[in-house]
């Protein structure tokens, strides 16, 4: 196979992506932590020996106290007491190395991206892939090496979610704004983002913090207050007869309150089982959801949309982070009762499942409410956080200029301009960047070339960019202004054998959903690779000439790459609205080259004959 890279000649020009201000930041701080992680480690294996010592000497005094002559067995007391101390000292150092450890490798995950490591590892986002959607899958928007994984640093499921809202829809201007603010705030705030990654609540796939929304927002259902007295008095009785039992009063009156108290709770257990199944399957997450409110409710923001979010966790009595813990605990409480063989008998003889569901539903009547902007904030948070980090660790990546249009006729005509723009999920030796125009005068970029000189990986860089620049992300470029976007792509075209539908059949029926989103708003950014590269050359250059005008018409803009030279014939039928570009290889020393530069005007030439002999095969 021929080499996929440029010469040495050609990756020399390749522009310094990355600078030593973020990599000096974080190898300070992993130093620091690590430092830290070195002297617990000694301190923790300094208290094992010596909580080692102290029962070694514990037995020797046990010893004495049985074998020996006057020695008193309180002595024992003397090392179980130091025993114990050192217990607790060793538990505090053993949570503060975990701590350390957990810096540390925070810092090395961060390093690993700055130096193009971090494939792989992190949140992939596998869960938001939809093959119906119009761009994600053809962009490396979520899954494995994708744009999602790069970016996500959320500690809930509801950041998770966020981000990936954000991704997969283009935002107005206005929110674009108050975005790229938010993110220019948070994004020299290294300690607060090390601080959320720190958080020790368990976390994983089968957490969803969501849950909580939808349970929150059904009606609350209170037990009423005679069920309630019941129980207090009930259970009050059985105390009593419970005494008398012991003291010798006779089994009969505990069982009479037992056999009350059974009649009473039938009625009630349904509704005892429902709450507690509904509210168990909502608190999912609640220990992470209360820690990261609790850092949220430590923070003081300027920019406007970071305190908006911020004011909206100000509530009068307890800050939202006390209201979770609350609930994880009556949740925890129910369970107790329902599913502990020893805790949950004597419950139910005190009446405390009655009192536990009602507290429980009184929680979703008066802090319910409150809960979707609870969970907003902490959403909207964490994903500005998760851009916050991208920006810190791209300082030369800026915030684009989202360009309003300034009438209802210039919003018909979407613009976008860049400047030197790489692909942002490639390492810095191997992006190379162009300029791409495109707006009322350009409205289409045909692109030719020969076979892996980069022309997809053209149109994945403009469709990535744009959609960084759409959430409110900086982007991978020297400059770029836009207007509104959405972006319409078809590229990764497979046939389906279940579906039955060819490779063709699959194509067309994907453009076809891209022709539906041109004429809406925000106007549509079209990016077709190889258009109907699978019906014959005549059918392919009728075809592409009827979709294209269809595009062009309804408002949109675009870039199309080809193989067919036919299809390059169709610029000029669009009035000096379009214009032909290409990518070519060098040949040099029978090695194949690519430098992936974007040039005026049509290929003059072919590659494929040379691959197919490089490769070994006889074609002549």
């Amino acid at each position: 196979m021929p080499d996929a890279t440029s010469p040495d000649a050609i990756a020399a020009e390749l522009p310094d992506e990355q600078s030593d201000g973020p990599r000096s930041a974080y190898e300070a701080r992993r130093d620091d932590r690590r430092a830290e992680q070195g002297q617990l480690e000694a301190q923790d294996d300094r208290l094992a020996t010596m909580r080692g010592g102290v029962f070694v000497g514990a037995l020797i005094l046990l010893g004495f106290v049985i074998w020996g002559d006057g020695v008193s067995v309180g002595w024992l007391a003397v090392p179980g007491i130091v025993f114990v101390g050192l217990v607790v000292v060793h538990a505090g150092v053993a949570r503060r190395l975990a701590r350390a450890k957990r810096a540390v490798a925070y810092y090395d995950r961060a390093l690993d991206r700055i130096a193009d490591r971090w494939q792989g590892t992190g949140i992939s986002g596998e869960r938001y892939r939809d093959s119906d959607h119009p761009y994600s899958g053809d962009l490396d928007i979520f899954g494995r090496g994708s744009l999602f994984q790069l970016l996500c640093g959320s500690r809930t499921r509801i950041g998770e979610n966020t981000l990936a809202d954000w991704l997969s829809r283009a935002a107005a201007p206005g929110v674009i704004r108050d975005r790229q603010q938010a993110v220019d705030e948070l994004r020299n705030e290294v300690d607060f983002r090390e601080e959320q990654s720190l958080l020790d609540a368990e976390v994983h796939d089968e957490i969803d913090q969501s849950r909580l929304r939808v349970w929150a927002a059904a009606k609350p259902q209170p037990v009423p207050q005679w069920q309630r007295t019941a129980a207090t008095v009930l259970g009050g009785l059985a105390i009593l007869t419970g005494i008398g039992w012991i003291a010798g009063f006779g089994l009969w009156p505990f069982l009479l309150v037992v056999t009350i108290e059974t009649l009473v709770y039938a009625g009630l257990l349904g509704q005892i089982r429902a709450v507690a199944g509904d509210a168990d399957e909502a608190g999912s997450g609640l220990a992470i959801l209360s820690q990261v409110l609790e850092l949220l409710e430590r923070q003081q923001f300027s920019s406007p949309l970071l305190a908006r979010l911020r004011s909206s966790l100000d509530t009068d009595g307890h800050p939202p982070s006390w209201q979770i813990a609350r609930l994880r605990n009556l949740i925890q409480s129910l369970n107790n009762c329902l599913q502990n063989q020893f805790f949950g008998p004597v419950a139910f003889v005190l009446g405390i499942p009655v009192h536990v569901v009602h507290r429980v539903e009184q929680w979703r009547e008066h802090v319910g409410p409150h809960i979707p902007d609870w969970l907003d904030a902490v959403g909207q948070t964490e994903a500005l956080s998760s851009l916050a980090c991208f920006a810190f660790e791209h300082p030369a990546d800026p915030f684009p200029e989202i360009v309003d249009a300034a009438s209802e006729a210039e919003a018909a005509f979407p613009a976008f301009d860049g400047e030197e723009i790489g692909h942002p999920l490639l390492s810095a030796d191997r992006c190379i960047r162009n300029s791409v125009t495109l707006g009322s005068d350009m409205r289409l970029i045909m692109v030719s070339g020969s076979n892996m000189s980069g022309k997809s990986t053209l149109l994945r860089t403009i469709g990535i960019n744009t959609v960084l620049a759409m959430c409110g992300a900086p982007v991978r470029a020297t400059r770029l202004t836009l207007t509104p976007l959405q972006v319409g792509t078809a590229m990764r075209v497979h046939d389906s054998l279940q579906d039955g539908a060819s490779l063709f059949y699959s194509e067309i029926s994907r453009v076809k959903r891209i022709v539906e989103f041109a004429g809406q708003t925000p106007p549509l950014l079209f990016l077709l690779d190889e258009l109907l590269a699978g019906t014959n050359s005549h059918d392919r250059r009728v075809g592409a000439d009827g979709i294209i005008r269809q595009l062009v018409e309804r408002g949109a803009v675009g870039l199309v790459t080809t193989h067919d030279l036919a299809l390059t014939e169709i610029v000029d039928t669009l009035d000096g609205a379009a214009r032909n570009v290409h990518l070519e290889d060098h040949l040099i020393n029978g090695k194949m080259y690519f430098d992936y530069r974007v040039r005026p005007g049509v290929v003059k030439k072919s590659n494929a004959l040379e691959l197919m002999r490089m490769v070994g095969l006889d074609v002549g």
